[in-house]
């Protein structure tokens, strides 16, 4: 799928907001501004996010609760992570049965979630394209 432009990568972002369910885990490929945080603002604005979110490159995971989104997500962004074991500390697992998973740089996790949904975004000319892996959790609620 081409996006052509942040917009389109945040509405993108949004159409998944009424398919995903606690303990789904969507992990967000491409290089650095490939429109990954983009992808995940506009997820969690259709959730009922009413700020801006904003990137968790610092915090590592920016957690967003009820009522402030109709369903609770993790927004974890793993570019600081040097060594996969140090996501054990992190407590993701644990809160996974409650919550979505929306993960940045999910490749230095070491093969961690192997029934994510993994989109990959790239540059594509002025847009970029996305493309999807699908896990047997998705069917019938993907495409979308």
């Amino acid at each position: 799928m081409i996006l052509p432009d942040a917009a389109a990568t945040e509405a993108f972002g949004a159409s998944l907001a009424p398919l995903v369910r606690a303990g789904d885990v969507i992990a967000l490929s491409g290089e650095l501004g490939a429109g990954k945080t983009s992808l995940a603002r506009g997820l969690l604005a259709a959730l009922g996010l009413a700020s801006e979110a904003p990137s968790p490159s610092f915090a590592i995971v920016q957690p967003y609760a009820l009522p402030d989104v109709r369903l609770p997500v993790l927004h974890v962004d793993l570019y600081r992570i040097d060594d996969a074991a140090e996501i054990e500390e992190l407590g993701l697992d644990e809160a996974l049965g409650d919550a979505v998973l929306l993960v940045e740089w999910p490749e230095r996790a070491g093969g961690r979630w192997p029934d994510a949904l993994r989109l990959t975004i790239a540059a594509d000319g002025a847009g970029r394209r996305l493309t999807a892996t699908v896990p047997a959790a998705w069917e019938g609620r993907w495409p979308t």
